[in-house]
């Protein structure tokens, strides 16, 4: 690797190598010179720039949790505009077409990240499944502020169970998963949906 790269690029050059070794091989294949070999840099760039690898670790989840806030946003934006499926549909393709079912695997894979994350955090639940509960409520609350989600509807119980149900489709790395596209996602919105959404 050149000297004089900035930190941020070595950063997202290990991330990025880290997430493809997740995607091909799942959290097992994970260490930290596979991922230099992955990155195609020296053994010891990583823990030049990390104290150790679960560090490294538990800084590629925080980086990549801290990526759904602007999700968050965005999907509060769309409050009161289109449907509440439609917009929440680009969200669970985006969450469970992504690496972040890897992600998931990983926090469950490892103990010891799983404790680190905990107190960088100061949170229970596994990162990223946790931010997308919280997302997608803070989401249908508004929703339900305009009148667009019924007023004794329990967001928080169907973000988690859009999240949950979402999950058990994508997180089987060995079966086939559906499609994010697929009639199998559509129909567990709906049932999710029903009797929620106006």
């Amino acid at each position: 690797m050149p000297t004089g790269v900035a930190l941020r690029d070595v950063r997202e050059q290990l991330f990025a190598a880290a997430e493809r070794i997740l995607l091909r091989a799942g959290p097992h294949a994970l260490t930290s010179r596979a991922v230099t070999a992955e990155a195609g840099c020296a053994k010891g760039v990583l823990h030049k720039h990390f104290a150790d690898f679960d560090a490294f670790l538990a800084e590629l989840v925080m980086d990549r949790t801290a990526r759904l806030e602007t999700e968050a946003a965005e999907l509060l934006g769309k409050a009161g505009t289109g449907t509440v499926a439609g917009n929440l549909r680009p969200v669970l393709d985006g969450l469970f077409g992504s690496v972040a079912v890897a992600i998931v695997s990983l926090v469950i894979f490892r103990d010891d990240l799983r404790t680190r994350l905990r107190e960088l955090r100061g949170a229970p639940g596994l990162p990223l499944l946790t931010e997308a509960v919280a997302m997608i409520s803070r989401y249908l609350e508004a929703e339900q502020d305009l009148g667009r989600v019924a007023p004794g509807a329990d967001v928080t119980s169907v973000a988690g169970m859009l999240i949950g149900t979402g999950h058990l489709m994508f997180a089987d790395r060995s079966a086939t998963s559906p499609a994010p596209s697929s009639a199998e996602v559509d129909r567990m919105m709906a049932a999710a949906l029903a009797g929620v959404v106006r």
